[in-house]
């Protein structure tokens, strides 16, 4: 059998996080757009892009994860792709499930539990 990974849109506005879990990702096989803002994220999604997952921070300048969600929520082929959301702030599962997220994780990120939650979405 074998596995395609499609890609993962990761947002997140601190370039060394972004880019230690794009390496992460890739790592794994995973193909990664990444956005340094909520605004970013919907240009590329509005431009065709369908990642099998949207892996996203909450706390973030130009447009945050929670306007970013809004956003998405109004758009029916964008609301169907499933997100993870990650932070630090504090009861970020209350925060994920008021936004009607897939999952979450709190940051620091623990490498093994995100990279479980990326294969129960992108593995076909």
């Amino acid at each position: 059998m074998t596995y395609v990974h499609p890609t993962i849109l990761l947002i997140d506005d601190h370039n060394d996080v972004r880019e230690a879990l794009e390496e992460l990702l890739r790592l794994d096989g995973y193909t990664v757009e990444s956005a340094s803002n909520g605004r970013e994220a919907l240009t590329k999604l509005y431009g065709g892009l369908r990642p099998c997952v949207i892996l996203m921070d909450l706390m973030m300048p130009v447009m945050t994860g929670y306007e970013f969600r809004q956003e998405q929520m109004r758009d029916a082929e964008l609301s169907a792709i499933p997100i993870i959301v990650y932070s630090g702030i504090t009861d970020v599962r209350e925060n994920a499930r008021q936004l009607a997220a897939t999952a979450y994780a709190d940051k620091p990120v623990d490498p093994d539990h995100l990279m479980a939650l990326v294969r129960q979405h992108c593995l076909k």
